[in-house]
């Protein structure tokens, strides 16, 4: 288990992650293999890759996550992320989006309804 201020660290590492996941997803676009080399770079910090992450099953993906200590809202974030990527079709990512939203609803033990929501829209895409 990890102490409060490693625990910190790692949360702002997280953070600091997904922020730029998201900034680099955030304009919709097909994408080039500098832009697909960047996005690999920051995933590389959760043990992942665009090729891994398209290869990864679901539950796999989900233990990963875990182990790399992202909380119920980082775990969100990433999803978003997922779902942001696969906007353009050259990517689809819905369905590990979905069991993320998913997992996270019935793990956290406490009712979303902005995952609710997310969910609702990621079944009719």
């Amino acid at each position: 288990m990890l102490n409060k201020g490693l625990r910190d660290e790692e949360s702002i590492r997280i953070e600091n992650t997904l922020r730029t996941l998201h900034a680099l997803i955030f304009v919709p676009k097909f994408w080039n293999v500098e832009e697909i080399s960047l996005i690999d770079e920051q995933l590389k910090s959760f043990g992942l890759s665009l090729e891994r992450t398209i290869e990864i099953p679901e539950e796999e993906l989900i233990i990963l996550l875990q182990n790399c200590h992202l909380d119920w809202n980082q775990q969100e974030q990433f999803a978003d992320i997922l779902v942001g990527l696969s906007h353009e079709k050259q990517f689809d990512f819905l369905g590990k989006a979905l069991a993320i939203y998913q997992y996270i609803q019935q793990e956290s033990k406490v009712f979303s309804f902005g995952i609710n929501t997310k969910i609702a829209s990621v079944k009719k895409k």
